[in-house]
């Protein structure tokens, strides 16, 4: 877990001259288990997210989603076309549906990458879910 943070902070990075973050293990635990933001930066924030239910269809125009289940399973749809879709914020539709697109069986380990202008949708969790994302803005 702690490398996968390593990693991904470690691709966005450009240079020396970008500040270290350090997060402690409770601020970590306590994101994983009720959801908030973890790391904040220009082009990237790092949140842990827990979810007892099915989300919202979402697609974030200028955003990559890079997600890593530390916990539970869930089923995920990415691609094919929103249904119902409205702006929430700019950059940003919610939706109700997704027609087409691909189901993908998410457990504890897994790691899902969903490109900027992709939907993507937690459609069904059994019983719980925790798991890190990772946004990388597009410039």
């Amino acid at each position: 877990m702690k490398y996968f943070l390593a990693f991904m902070v470690s691709l966005t990075v450009a240079g020396a001259d970008a500040p270290v973050t350090y997060v402690p293990h409770d601020k970590v635990s306590e994101a994983l288990a009720k959801g908030g933001s973890l790391v904040t930066a220009n082009d990237l924030t790092v949140s842990g997210a827990h979810r007892t239910g099915a989300g919202q269809v979402e697609l974030h125009e200028k955003e990559t989603d890079i997600i890593y289940v530390t916990d539970g399973e869930a089923t995920f749809l990415t691609g094919g076309t929103m249904v119902g879709g409205k702006m929430s914020k700019p950059g940003q539709m919610l939706g109700t549906d997704i027609q087409g697109g691909e189901s993908h069986h998410l457990s504890k380990g897994d790691v899902i990458v969903v490109p900027a202008g992709v939907p993507h949708w937690f459609k069904e969790v059994p019983q719980s879910v925790s798991y890190y994302v990772v946004k990388v803005l597009k410039p």
